[in-house]
């Protein structure tokens, strides 16, 4: 199996030769004369077949627009929806960048009293490629950071604002810690996902929770780190187990997450929100996504420097997606991260009764 995707990394790069230990983290060696290059010859060809275009609303055959859009600098439209106090009259501004499958939809679930009571105004957006916003052939950490700068600008929500993800949209939270911490009045990340490949993990550590992942999982991580070219072919080919998660099939440790995640597909929820969120294409929305959190990041969270705002973190210790021990030492790292682990908790933080107030009364109270 690992031979096979190195041999794909390979012939992305039309290249052969041997790969030695220390070539990466792998330290595998990869035969492109023999049954592994022939291998790695056929993905390359079928890596050559691209992804089909994206079906971008409102161009023609396209997906109407529904949702009120801001236009960005380079062209793209940015789709928001805006909850909490009006802007105009808010003391505190959060933008929110939804997770794996999510949407401008999603929000920390706080109560209207709670954001009344403390002035808060809240927009989400859908990320580049999901719902309603322009898909971005370039997307990365860099760029999703950038996109909620540019829509905090579109709204006049001042010079600096606060940034608060969930999940896999904590990518945009890490790289706007990096890239425009400069604008931040502070930070809140719920459950982030981790990229196995950041430099500052623990290698054994790392290692065994990579291991613990179902069969599937580990080779889409892999694919999406190492051959990110081949990932839509590789989700679509049905003779290897792609992602659990994609398919919603992962197992769930925590009791509340299994019986969240059964309720709303059996109420068509998962449908509904999978429809809409990959409407523009599945390439563009699920599968970048993957590429960007599990690809090479342009730096590693834990060497960021301390920002000058507060940075949170929640954690579920029994998150069936997120390893803890992982997240633990993320936090350990970073001291200026005040980091929130939440006993006999998962993954679906928005599932938790009253979470969503207590992150606002930590970020504002």
């Amino acid at each position: 199996m690992e031979r096979l995707l190195w041999a794909s990394t390979q012939a992305l790069g039309c290249g052969g030769g041997k790969r030695g230990k220390g070539d990466d983290d792998d330290g595998l060696l990869v035969d492109p004369m023999g049954t592994v290059g022939q291998l790695g010859e056929w993905l390359c060809r079928a890596a050559l077949q691209p992804p089909p275009p994206p079906r971008v609303c409102g161009s023609p055959g396209g997906p109407p627009v529904t949702a009120r859009r801001v236009r960005l600098r380079d062209g793209r439209h940015l789709a928001y929806e805006e909850s909490g106090v009006p802007r105009e009259a808010a003391r505190y501004r959060i933008v929110f960048s939804h997770g794996f499958s999510g949407s401008r939809l999603d929000s920390l679930r706080a109560s209207q009293e709670v954001a009344e009571e403390l002035g808060v105004y809240m927009v989400a957006f859908d990320r580049a490629g999901y719902g309603e916003s322009d898909p971005n052939p370039a997307r990365s950490v860099r760029s999703a950071a950038l996109d909620m700068e540019e829509l905090a600008d579109a709204l006049g929500l001042g010079d600096k604002f606060y940034a608060v993800g969930v999940s896999l949209g904590c990518h945009a939270v890490w790289g706007a810690l990096r890239h425009i911490p400069h604008r931040l009045a502070g930070a809140a990340m719920l459950a982030p996902v981790v990229n196995y490949w950041w430099p500052g993990l623990p290698a054994e550590a790392s290692a065994a929770a990579y291991a613990r992942q179902a069969r599937g999982d580990q080779w889409a991580l892999r694919v999406s780190h190492h051959a990110p070219g081949l990932l839509h072919w590789w989700m679509r080919q049905g003779w290897l187990p792609t992602s659990t998660v994609v398919d919603n099939t992962t197992h769930l440790p925590n009791r509340r997450d299994a019986e969240t995640r059964a309720a709303l597909a059996a109420d068509g929820t998962l449908r509904r929100k999978r429809d809409a969120a990959t409407q523009q294409g599945i390439h563009e929305s699920y599968y970048r996504d993957m590429t960007v959190m599990f690809g090479r990041w342009e730096f590693d969270p834990m060497a960021l420097p301390e920002p000058t705002c507060p940075v949170h973190l929640w954690q579920g210790d029994e998150d069936g997606l997120v390893p803890v021990v992982l997240q633990r030492h993320v936090a350990g790292s970073l001291p200026w991260v005040n980091y929130h682990e939440l006993p006999g908790t998962g993954h679906f933080l928005s599932a938790v009764p009253g979470l969503g107030d207590t992150v606002l009364r930590t970020l504002f109270g």
